[in-house]
């Protein structure tokens, strides 16, 4: 059985979306592209914090909405990504651990938009 959902914190998706945006900000620290470094780190903290303004709205369609940002910021991440790999600023290793998690959290996001949208729509 699968634990009641009674604030944002107790997402995956939330917790997961954290977890990449510490991931991020500990391998771009020493980037001396301050214009890439500042632009992935603001997105990849976009996710998590996004989940969790929709979270704290009042209807489900505003909720539904931010999911959808949150989304849209992770595939800025993994555009990002993929930029700062092939500009070497990025390990492979890195950037393919990175590159999956983004994918996991889309896949998540997508997910519980779906069940927003059937279940509470």
């Amino acid at each position: 059985m699968t634990a009641k959902i009674e604030k944002f914190e107790d997402l995956d998706v939330w917790q997961n979306a954290i977890s990449l945006s510490v991931d991020v900000y500990s391998r771009f620290q020493n980037c001396k592209d301050y214009s890439l470094k500042d632009q992935i780190c603001r997105a990849s903290v976009s996710v998590p914090s996004n989940i969790a303004e929709g979270f704290e709205r009042q209807y489900n369609k505003e909720f539904i909405q931010y999911l959808f940002i949150a989304k849209g910021s992770a595939g800025e991440v993994r555009t990002q990504l993929l930029i700062a790999c092939k500009l070497g600023f990025l390990s492979e290793t890195d950037y393919q651990f990175l590159l999956e998690n983004t994918r996991k959290i889309s896949a998540q996001l997508y997910n519980l938009i779906k069940t927003r949208k059937e279940r509470f729509s």
